[in-house]
């Protein structure tokens, strides 16, 4: 998939999770009002609170698919982490104020029958929400994008969210009012953990951190595979938002002339970027075969 064409697709997922996100947004906040449930009317709150992540992820895309320059000589990706950075604060912030509300409710003893409407409201939610987040996440994985996995796991907290409800307004038509604030306390947890790992993984990028082994060991068979190529000395990997940056040190015959160890290292990259459309750069360093030779670094 051609640069823009990837771009494209991202900005198309997170627009259709944004309406979807202002229709549910609106119905919540209806059923929670006009049902007698705070627990609803919550949970449209925080569909809210969403529309800040995903706006800001828009425009994290759009600015993360402006080539380099000259300020940015490695492009501009790092803006897709830096706004899963902000959707992962979003999450967990999401998840404390559920915690809050779940315990004060449990404490202040203020327990409430709801209508069926709001029963509704959260099935729809569920149903609507994990179907986002397949359909996302999918994606995400697709294009190596960590804008849209951040985005997919905010799909999935709000499942997760609406579970809770569902589970605590309908026990507490039934007589059982206890059961919405103690479902809304267990299912914060668990979108504090994935917030957690939302933000260990754009943390992960922003500090360098290496592609995963299999992709390295992908990418050294490949190279290695080039004729001339006597063996790939070292690999470096990080990533900037959907695409990969690649350095290479390649040990190769001493004797070949600039002119061919270049057109080798051309080769190599050319077939880098035929075989993982979500590398972005490949930069490669050429050491002689036969010498020992020293790692000049300061890291």
């Amino acid at each position: 998939m051609e640069r823009d064409g990837r771009f494209n697709r991202a900005e198309r997922i997170i627009r259709i999770g944004f309406w979807i996100n202002a229709g549910l947004m609106v119905m919540k906040l209806a059923a929670g009002y006009w049902g007698h449930s705070a627990a609803v009317f919550a949970d449209g709150i925080e569909s809210g609170c969403d529309f800040v992540a995903i706006f800001g992820t828009l425009y994290a895309l759009r600015l993360g698919r402006e080539p380099f320059d000259e300020r940015h000589p490695y492009g501009h990706g790092r803006a897709e982490s830096l706004a899963a950075m902000l959707v992962a604060l979003l999450i967990v912030l999401t998840g404390l104020w559920i915690l809050w509300e779940a315990v004060s409710a449990i404490i202040g003893q203020h327990l409430s029958r709801p209508e069926p409407v709001a029963i509704g409201a959260a099935l729809a939610t569920i149903v609507i929400k994990e179907l986002l987040y397949r359909y996302t996440i999918s994606a995400g994985m697709s294009l190596h994008s960590p804008a849209l996995t951040a985005v997919a796991a905010d799909h999935r907290k709000d499942a997760l969210t609406s579970v809770a409800t569902l589970v605590g307004v309908s026990g507490a038509s039934l007589g059982w009012t206890l059961l919405d604030p103690l479902a809304a306390a267990l299912t914060a947890f668990f979108i504090l953990h994935i917030g957690w790992q939302t933000f260990r993984s754009a943390a992960h990028d922003l500090m360098d951190g290496a592609a995963p082994a299999s992709f390295n060991q992908r990418v050294i068979e490949l190279t290695e595979s080039v004729a001339q190529v006597e063996h790939v000395h070292e690999i470096r990997t990080r990533r900037s938002g959907q695409y990969y940056i690649i350095d290479l040190k390649l040990d190769m015959d001493p004797t070949m002339t600039v002119k061919e160890s270049h057109d080798v290292a051309t080769a190599v990259k050319r077939l880098i970027f035929e075989q993982f459309p979500n590398v972005g750069d490949v930069m490669i360093h050429i050491n002689p075969h036969d010498e020992a030779h020293e790692d000049l670094i300061r890291l």
